[in-house]
């Protein structure tokens, strides 16, 4: 009797990895295998011999079955594909933590806001604005893969680009859009903050664009300059809201100026979804500030930062630290009379705040169901409806008063 041990054999695999992804090698050959403790085993395969007889060759080899090949070449394509697909581009916007930006310092070498026919005064605290990262829309794209990635990064938001830009909006368009906003942003913050110092400057309402339907299609053009509603001099928008309101839909007589000469028209407005009464027009404002002040920002666009440019131009124009050397940031936009208003992207500001050295953030009061869930940890949250409210915040920690009696964002 022949005693025969037979061992059997399955293919080896073996795993590496390359740039984060795990690559699936084929068979390994049968031949030596070093086992546990640096020994070498030889594996064999053993047949039985017939007495008398001599192992005068090798068994013969069995050909590749050419199933595996398939199964190979399948794999690969099906690892292209899968690769492709996470390539392609989705209808979606990512939102990340931007940098920050001290109101009272510098970018690039030069201060953020400059003033010039006014005296001046440093602080040694900060009023940081905040950014985001925006990715996708118009200006580019965000793939499957990258999509996928910021929805399980906590820090990122994924939003449809539709709820940001309408369809068809051009790169041109958006960067336009961008720009101006930030032009008003930084007019408006100038106004808002005079008006609070209690310093006179002039402003004009004109005539931006007329919507298709406009009830002063015919009777007002861009460019026209707003003097009189009714009678009363319009210095701000509230006038023309107020005139509207009493008008009750009758007609009212509008008084402006055209390449330099004055006109009068009857224009009857119409009712706007909301119930309120108006002329059709889209305004832009204009103003004549008794100083010239400028401010400096490289590559942030946007009306978000009005608040924080206006308590910055309130710090830099009176004596004294309204900071009291602490760190404060925030965001809001903010119109002439200074009322803060609603922005996007406050989660991602506030953690960019927190990361950027802030211990309190003024956020719009409009924007408190975002806000709450979503503090970092060390981040105190003050919400403001108006400049004087974020001013005074501002002050009472500043001068180390106890901060925590202000008023915060709640749920619902």
């Amino acid at each position: 009797m022949i005693t025969i041990r037979t061992q059997r054999f399955r293919p080896a695999c073996r795993q590496t990895e390359s740039k984060g992804e795990t690559r699936r090698l084929g068979p390994a050959a049968v031949g030596p295998a070093r086992a546990a403790g640096g020994e070498v085993q030889v594996l064999t395969e053993t047949h039985a011999v017939p007495a008398g007889e001599t192992d005068a060759a090798p068994a013969a080899r069995h050909p590749r079955n050419g199933r595996f090949t398939a199964m190979l070449v399948s794999g690969a394509l099906t690892l292209v594909l899968a690769l492709l697909a996470l390539a392609l581009p989705v209808p979606y916007v990512v939102e990340a933590p931007g940098p920050t930006f001290n109101t009272l310092g510098q970018d690039e070498g030069k201060p953020v806001i400059q003033v010039q026919g006014h005296d001046t005064y440093d602080s040694q605290g900060a009023l940081d604005l905040v950014t985001v990262y925006v990715t996708g829309g118009p200006n580019s794209n965000v793939s499957v893969f990258g999509a996928f990635q910021a929805w399980l990064n906590k820090r990122d938001s994924v939003i449809p680009v539709e709820l940001l830009y309408p369809p068809g909006t051009s790169p041109q368009q958006v960067e336009s859009q961008n720009v101006a906003a930030m032009t008003g942003s930084q007019e408006n913050a100038t106004a808002a903050a005079l008006t609070t110092l209690g310093i006179s400057y002039d402003s004009a309402l004109s005539v931006a664009a007329l919507p298709d339907g406009s009830a002063s299609a015919g009777k007002l053009e861009p460019n026209d300059v707003l003097r009189t509603i009714n009678g009363e001099p319009v210095t701000d928008i509230t006038v023309i809201q107020k005139a509207l309101a009493a008008s009750n839909g009758d007609a009212v007589d509008v008084g402006f100026q055209r390449a330099g000469k004055d006109q009068t028209e009857q224009i009857t407005p119409q009712r706007g979804s909301d119930g309120r009464y108006l002329l059709g027009i889209q305004l832009a404002a204009s103003y004549t500030f008794p100083f010239n002040v400028s401010i400096a920002l490289t590559n942030v666009v946007g009306p978000s930062a009005g608040m924080m440019f206006a308590l910055g131009l309130i710090d830099r124009l009176t004596p004294g630290d309204l900071t009291g050397g602490k760190h404060f940031a925030g965001t809001g936009t903010i119109d002439p009379q200074g009322n803060v208003g609603a922005i996007g992207g406050i989660a991602q500001k506030m953690i960019g705040a927190r990361e950027g050295g802030a211990s309190v953030f003024l956020a719009p009061a409009a924007n408190c169901n975002d806000v709450v869930g979503h503090i970092p940890d060390g981040l105190q949250v003050v919400k403001v409806e108006t400049l004087d409210q974020a001013q005074s915040a501002v002050r009472q920690i500043g001068s180390g008063a106890d901060g925590s009696t202000l008023p915060t964002c709640t749920a619902g």
